[in-house]
């Protein structure tokens, strides 16, 4: 397995992950944690906590069909948007010891250097 294929297999682990970490007990800690923070309503915050999982189990399946520019673009808007919408709704998540916003640092700084070539700007 190559550098290359390695990196994209822990992409596409990490978005998975994600959505079985958020869907592990039914999204409720998800749920749980919007209602805390924000106030917002069980029906809009399991909403939220869907669509969260649809992106990120369509961007993992990308990541493993079509790894093309196209794909590493959207993932990287992907973790900019909900970068800054986990910052307008719950900053402190900045400060988590497990790195939940900070880890995305690294992933965006990985997706650049995985964006093929001849398609980078």
């Amino acid at each position: 397995m190559t550098r290359e294929h390695l990196a994209r297999a822990s992409l596409v682990l990490l978005w998975w992950g994600t959505v079985a970490a958020s869907l592990h007990d039914g999204g409720a800690a998800g749920i749980a944690l919007l209602q805390r923070a924000t106030g917002m309503g069980p029906e809009a915050a399991l909403a939220v906590v869907g669509l969260g999982c649809a992106w990120d189990a369509a961007l993992g399946l990308l990541l493993l069909l079509r790894p093309d520019a196209l794909t590493y673009r959207l993932a990287a808007a992907g973790v900019v948007g909900m970068t800054l919408l986990a910052t307008a709704l719950v900053p402190t998540l900045w400060l988590d010891p497990f790195g939940a916003l900070l880890k995305n640092l690294p992933v965006l700084a990985l997706l650049a250097l995985m964006t093929p070539k001849e398609d980078r700007a």
